[in-house]
Order: C-alpha cells, then structure tokens, then sequence
C-alpha cells in the first residue's frame, strides 16, 4: 500500500492496529508483544499501570524504547465524567503536557459497556480544555455523530464486549457509523482473534485497538504478530473492493445473445 497511513491528531502512522498494555505476565512479555505486533500507539490504562504515578516501583516506561511509541493515556476503570476528566488530567502531567488522550467512561463493572450520558459529558469538558480525545462509545451512530461534532478526534465503537472475544456483532451499525463520520472509525473492544481484526478493517474502519485479545492469548506474541498481518490484509481488502455476493457461482463464459430460445 502506498501512502496509506492513518492519521491521528494531524500525525501519520503506518501501522492501523493500536494495542494495549496490560494483561501481560510481565512488562517483558508486554514489550515484545507490541514489538512484533508493530504497533506504533500504544494505550496505557492510568489507574492501572504505573508510568509514575507510583515512585519507586517498576514503571512501564523503563521497558519501552524511549520515543518508539505513541502514548494513549486512557480512562479504564473510571465509571463516572469527573473521574475520567480527572484522571486524564493527572496523565497530562505525568507525560509533559500530553494532549493524545483516549475517554473511557464505563456503566458497570460486570459489562463493561459505556456509559454514553457521561461520556458526552467528559468529552465536551475534555475537548474544551484541549485534550484530543479519541473515545469509547456504543455502535450509536447518532451518538458517534455527537462526539464527533463535540471535536472528538476519533470515535471507538465497540464490537462486543470488553474482553469478550466475540467479535463483531452488529455490522451494520459500525458501517452506519463508517459511512458518516468524518475522523477516524477504530473498532475497540470485542476482538478474539485475527480473523475478527480482519474484518473489521474490510468492512472499512481505520484501525483496531486491542488488549485482552492479545494479552489473552496462549502465545501473546505469536498473536501480536497474527493481529499485525491480520490488519494489513483485511484493510488491503477493502481498500481492492471484494467481489460481488451472489446467490450461486455460476455465470456463463461466452454471451447467450443470439442462442436458440434467447
């Protein structure tokens, strides 16, 4: 693919699979796993792993390559707009005034399913204070829409459930939500295997965020980089246009103009 990138916050990455950090066995098995997986923006749950927040114990940072990535400080674990907001807020400080921010403003702890009242709510305070938030939301495409025209800088619809594995569920509404946003569409959450990365991107998104798909895995790493080749191929695939459905495979050869009976 040539000058195919994905642009977030005005930088272009060449890779479209955005993973997460946790859930690893250890900060090892996290560095090798976005190391084949060649991601180049990876998130960082605040209230979870330590990027300094926590003086003297063993930092994620130590066991990344200084400047290799884009950090996404995210919100996992926040139930509620003042908290997201917060907790954002102290990520800023913690990483020299970083803007790139991921909203996650979750419902419950059993579903994991966002709670999009206060997401709206944390997003329009987030965006006013200059944060470029790419966020978390239902497969809504009326409330996608509205995080977009608050100034969201990406909308993240989720395929399934957190951690879940069950892929996409409902197509339709993801493509509904494709097809009239104008920022970047990242299928996140739901993913279990490379086959649902794949198609996610051939039904047109922009990219793929993922955790527990990887880190979940049997062999993280082996899995890392399936999920890489699984991007490319199905974001390929769209980007060639797939053949037709059709009822049956036959069609004839040569034209039936002129045939006895035609």
């Amino acid at each position: 693919m040539n000058q195919d990138n994905l642009i977030i916050a005005g930088k272009s990455y060449t890779s479209r699979l955005l993973v997460g950090t946790g859930k690893y066995k250890d900060f090892d098995q996290t560095a090798r796993a976005l190391d084949v997986s060649g991601t180049q923006i990876v998130t960082v749950a605040i209230r979870r792993v330590n990027i300094g927040q926590e003086p003297g114990q063993p930092s994620l940072l130590d066991a990344l390559p200084a400047g290799r990535y884009t950090l996404l400080p995210n919100t996992a674990g926040c139930y509620s707009a003042d908290d997201a907001v917060r907790t954002l807020r102290l990520a800023r400080e913690l990483l020299d005034d970083h803007r790139l921010v991921k909203l996650e403003v979750l419902g419950d702890a059993q579903t994991l399913f966002p709670n999009m009242p206060e997401t709206l709510k944390a997003a329009k305070t987030l965006v006013a204070e200059g944060f470029e938030v790419m966020v978390y939301c239902s497969d809504d495409p009326i409330q996608a829409r509205m995080l977009e025209d608050i100034g969201c800088i990406a909308v993240m619809p989720l395929a399934s459930l957190i951690g879940s594995g069950l892929g996409i569920l409902n197509p339709w509404n993801l493509k509904l939500i494709i097809e009239q946003a104008k920022i970047p569409v990242l299928v996140d959450a739901g993913v279990g295997t490379a086959s649902d990365a794949a198609i996610a991107m051939e039904l047109g998104c922009d990219g793929v965020l993922m955790n527990t798909a990887i880190a979940g895995a049997q062999n993280p790493v082996l899995m890392a980089s399936a999920m890489k080749k699984a991007v490319e191929a199905g974001r390929e695939a769209f980007l060639a246009g797939r053949m037709p459905k059709k009822l049956y495979a036959a069609s004839p050869s040569s034209p039936i103009g002129g045939m006895i009976g035609s």
